[in-house]
């Protein structure tokens, strides 16, 4: 008889613990459903944030769109831009790029980069942009030539008037705001993290164009640059267009203007150049 009541109690306890099992799985997918059907989140009784019409922890505020980050780059391969990015160069063709008299690109394409070849000629986008996430990767020449200003250089001039420049200054000295990611005849970086001369080198950079009305500046530009991953200008106030030996300043402009690639006489190379528009807030 213990033997018998043994088994029926182990039956009744294998029932309940199926029971539970059971009822925990109808929970489960009850939540799940309810997560895929639009349950209610977030609040409607909490304070209107300033300025605004949503409220703390709204539920009702658009959620961000989700993308594909993309993945990092390596000195031996360029890494996948994120998936809302638009490609200017990929590796395999200059379709998105023009000379500056409108001409057909003439740098050479080889082994997934872009170099300058002797009298290649500025390159432009054919497309403009505005306000930006703009992505660039360069090498200098290996042996490295020349010294100063002459060594390794060329130009990221964004809608062809504010430069952040390119230059090998790894072991070589020049006037500070004219070197390795300085904002040309302005700001010198905070650091210099240049890598060695035929070493792949990134440009993360966050810009922000100037407003005009009524043929005046009402608010100027703004530049984020990462240099190598280093922060080497933290939203810098833009004084004006690139000059050399000269003041810069402000003359009026569209919203929006082409990418430009300098042709300074030295063969820079360049990858996996892409932007993204940035938008605002809760914008689709």
């Amino acid at each position: 008889m213990q033997r018998i009541g043994h088994s029926c109690s182990r039956r009744h306890a294998l029932a309940f613990g199926s029971g539970i099992l059971v009822l925990a799985l109808f929970v489960v997918g009850i939540a799940a459903s309810a997560r895929q059907g639009g349950r209610k989140v977030g609040y409607d009784d909490t304070p209107f944030l300033p300025g605004g019409k949503w409220r703390v922890h709204d539920g009702t505020r658009p959620q961000p769109r989700v993308i594909d980050p993309g993945t990092l780059s390596t000195q031996e391969a360029p890494g996948k831009p994120p998936s809302d990015a638009v490609v200017l160069f990929d590796g395999t063709d200059l379709s998105k790029w023009q000379t500056d008299n409108g001409q057909p690109a003439r740098w050479k394409v080889e082994n997934g980069y872009m170099e300058i070849p002797k009298n290649g000629g500025t390159l432009i986008t054919k497309e403009p942009f505005g306000d930006c996430q703009l992505h660039v990767e360069f090498a200098t020449p290996d042996p490295p030539q020349g010294i100063d200003q002459g060594r390794g250089n060329s130009g990221v001039i964004i809608m062809g008037r504010y430069e952040v420049q390119v230059l090998d200054n790894y072991q070589n000295e020049t006037y500070p705001d004219g070197q390795c990611a300085s904002i040309y005849g302005q700001y010198p970086p905070l650091v210099n993290a240049s890598r060695k001369p035929g070493e792949w080198q990134t440009y993360d950079i966050v810009f922000t164009a100037p407003r005009f009305e009524d043929g005046k500046l009402v608010k100027p530009a703004y530049l984020t640059v990462f240099h190598n991953g280093v922060l080497v200008h933290n939203h810098a106030e833009v004084l004006g267009a690139m000059a050399h030996r000269a003041l810069p300043r402000y003359t009026p402009h569209d919203s929006k203007g082409p990418l430009v690639l300098q042709d300074h006489g030295n063969p820079v190379r360049y990858r996996n150049i892409w932007y993204r528009e940035l938008k605002g807030y809760d914008e689709p």
